[in-house]
């Protein structure tokens, strides 16, 4: 490194501690236009290689946006190849039958998302050439796309210099500005884009974009003390200096969940396992599931809820007890695992297939992937009755 860069490298720190020391003097526009240069610095030195930064291909940008909705990065990378193996454009999209789409998506939970993908695409075939337009507004438009996945795509795609607000980035900027307001309020989001809109790097608004989620997800933590020593905007942070990221971001207290009792139950039937779809609106809408009661059944009520006699059954094991959580509502789950004779028919809307079919027709979703595994595994634990 040259004596000239020293230098600048040497003004660039004193202007951050100058920022500490006159820290009353910086509104929240300048507090947040110096934070564009120490954050893309950081960025392009510490971003995580995943799989859709490869390119800034919209068709994948949209896909990964949506699937990283309430859900990890980890769990979601085998879906993203999965589902670009299968449906490599907006087109093919459009087309998949919606059963197979949702067998594509199984186990990533929040099957709207799907169903709103499709939609959106099937509008894109339909009135905009089986392509993603070059426009924010145009984007924000279509089914399934908020503000966020219009801002990401329109920032990262096309390099338009709009925000892209999630949790992340509420986290991170209230912290940087010291701002105790309740981040769930929409009124807060609207503050953050409209303060983020002036403010951010309009060269690089897509690099932008991300460096802000990506400190909030690698430094400015949701859950647990943010690594202020490792953060490059810990200068000009009013929650570091304060010392208040227990109180920093605002949340108010989340309402508990209901909880809920399910008899679940594994009908084998021939080595064909009974499955049932559910209504088409609602929790889990039109996807399969092992038939299942709420409330605790004893033996004899499942065998009447599902129009079985006792003539029907060659042997009854009790099932391990599983709970699976929902955003809004927690089974508690226990049941019987039901072998059933040749000639048992019981509720006609039951479905009886195979382990293929399974695991390669039949979308399950995940509250009953500890009985499919049961199931895969030919295990039937328990204690036979």
């Amino acid at each position: 490194m040259d004596m000239s860069e020293n230098w600048l490298n040497g003004l660039y720190d004193h202007i951050q501690v100058l920022d500490d020391r006159e820290d009353g003097e910086l509104s929240e526009t300048e507090r947040l236009k110096q934070i564009r240069r120490p954050l893309l610095s950081w960025y392009r030195e510490n971003a995580r290689m995943l799989p859709w930064r490869e390119n800034r291909e919209p068709y994948r940008i949209w896909i990964s946006e949506i699937m990283l909705q309430q859900t990890r990065v980890e769990a979601v990378k085998p879906y993203f190849f999965r589902l670009l193996e299968e449906l490599p454009d907006i087109r093919s999209l459009a087309e998949v039958p919606e059963e197979k789409l949702l067998k594509l998506w199984e186990g990533l939970g929040y099957y709207s998302r799907a169903r709103n993908l499709q939609k959106c695409a099937r509008e894109l075939v339909e009135n905009y050439g089986g392509q993603m337009p070059d426009d924010f507004e145009e984007i924000l438009k279509l089914p399934g796309i908020g503000r966020y996945t219009a801002g990401a795509i329109a920032s990262i795609a096309f390099s338009i210099p709009v925000p892209a607000v999630d949790g992340n980035v509420l986290r991170v900027v209230s912290r940087v500005l010291g701002d105790r307001s309740d981040i769930t309020k929409p009124v807060f989001k609207r503050k953050t884009e409209t303060l983020l809109k002036e403010t951010m790097d309009q060269e690089h608004p897509g690099e932008y974009n991300q460096a802000l989620i990506e400190v909030g997800a690698l430094v400015c933590v949701p859950n647990g003390e943010p690594k202020c020593p490792v953060c490059p905007l810990a200068s000009l942070c009013r929650t570091r200096r304060d010392g208040l990221w227990k109180e920093i971001p605002y949340k108010p207290p989340k309402k508990q969940r209901k909880r809920e009792e399910r008899t679940v139950v594994i009908f084998e039937r021939g080595g064909q396992i009974a499955l049932k779809k559910r209504p088409p609106s609602g929790l889990l809408a039109s996807l399969y599931e092992l038939p299942n009661a709420e409330g605790h059944l004893e033996e004899k009520d499942v065998l009447e809820a599902f129009q079985f006699g006792e003539k029907d059954v060659l042997s009854v094991r009790a099932l391990p007890k599983a709970r699976h959580i929902f955003s809004h509502v927690e089974w508690e789950m226990s049941g019987y695992r039901i072998e059933l004779g040749p000639d048992a028919r019981g509720d006609g809307n039951l479905i009886f297939t195979d382990k293929k079919g399974l695991e390669e027709t039949y979308p399950l979703p995940n509250a009953f992937s500890a009985y499919k595994k049961l199931i895969m595994c030919n295990n039937g634990k328990g204690r036979k009755r």
